[in-house]
């Protein structure tokens, strides 16, 4: 009877073993990192940045290896990701938002929406900032306005592709302004910037973080948010200059994983990637390249998403491709 009764007892201690992949067994290898826009602008800086401790024990124990799948203002990425990603709880993404938000809500033929993904936690907050060569003309955002009065849709505006934040900010200063903007959708922030520094376009939207590093090379006239940034203590806000642009164009960072994966491994990401992104080494990092951190976790990421949605779904009303 003692026999049996210990024989009982390990089998149900096996099944128990066999019923998922044990917690403490995750990750036991290194982890893919989708970012959906191309090296060295302000998502894939900053997603190698917070990621950088990815191989401590105490978070991962594994290291994180971005991969860039570039293409349509990050749709591209985003698509394979929705469609494609395994969700082994191997594979995470960066998101951006405003932008993946509004391409499911515009695009109809879109391949993924918001429900496509796990949010998993956030690391950031940049705002957009409207940017000018050099030795543009336009000292400030009152002589773009007024020679954009005068010559409708002669001003060419650029940014990192179609309905993302920059996009949304340049919809938002035509519209409150009055005035017709031509706007040129570049393949990521950093063409975006390049453009705009060789005087290929005559202005641009692009991230606080990408702006501030190449502040020798270009003039910022104002930012699109609520307050003045301390990076750029002297750059006003587009509704202090009588503009009503606010910060619907804000840039939130941060991580999604594919819907499918486990719960337990959205909570373990969750807290590995929210104890990591509070690091004093992430936030020096991110403060040194002027890079505006916000961590938030699962839940508030999940909210966040839900406002800007509602945000976008009013801002973009009229607009369906």
């Amino acid at each position: 009877m003692k026999k049996l009764l210990f024989s009982l007892c390990l089998l149900v201690l096996a099944l128990c073993g066999f019923s998922g992949p044990a917690f403490g067994a995750y990750p036991d290898k290194p982890l893919s990192m989708v970012v959906t826009y191309p090296p060295g602008g302000a998502t894939d800086f900053q997603a190698r940045i917070v990621t950088t401790l990815a191989s401590d024990e105490k978070f991962f124990g594994q290291p994180i290896v971005v991969i860039n799948k570039p293409g349509a203002g990050g749709r591209v990425g985003w698509n394979w990701f929705a469609e494609k990603a395994p969700t082994d709880g191997y594979w995470l993404s960066t998101y951006n938002a405003p932008h993946f938000i509004a391409q499911s809500l515009v695009y109809k033929a879109s391949r993924f929406s918001m429900e496509s993904f796990e949010p998993v936690a956030t690391w950031g907050a940049d705002p957009a900032v409207l940017i000018v060569p050099k030795d543009s003309p336009f000292k400030t955002v009152k002589d773009l306005v007024d020679f954009a009065k005068a010559n409708p849709g002669k001003v060419t505006v650029n940014g990192a592709g179609l309905y993302v934040g920059h996009h949304i900010a340049m919809l938002q200063l035509a519209k409150a302004a009055g005035i017709e903007l031509t706007y040129v959708p570049e393949q990521g922030g950093t063409p975006a910037l390049q453009s705009v520094m060789s005087g290929k376009v005559m202005a641009g939207f692009n991230n606080l973080a990408d702006a501030f590093r190449n502040r020798e090379n270009v003039n910022i006239l104002a930012i699109a948010d609520l307050q003045r940034h301390p990076y750029i203590e002297d750059v006003p806000t587009f509704i202090e200059e009588g503009i009503e642009v606010d910060n619907s164009s804000v840039n939130y960072r941060g991580i999604i994983l594919p819907k499918g994966v486990d719960q337990e491994t959205i909570d373990a990401c969750e807290k590995a990637l929210v104890a990591m992104f509070n690091t004093p080494k992430v936030k020096d990092l991110m403060a040194q390249s002027g890079s505006p951190l916000l961590v938030l976790n699962r839940q508030q990421t999940i909210e966040l998403f839900a406002k800007v949605k509602k945000n976008l779904q009013e801002l973009l009303k009229d607009i369906k491709q």
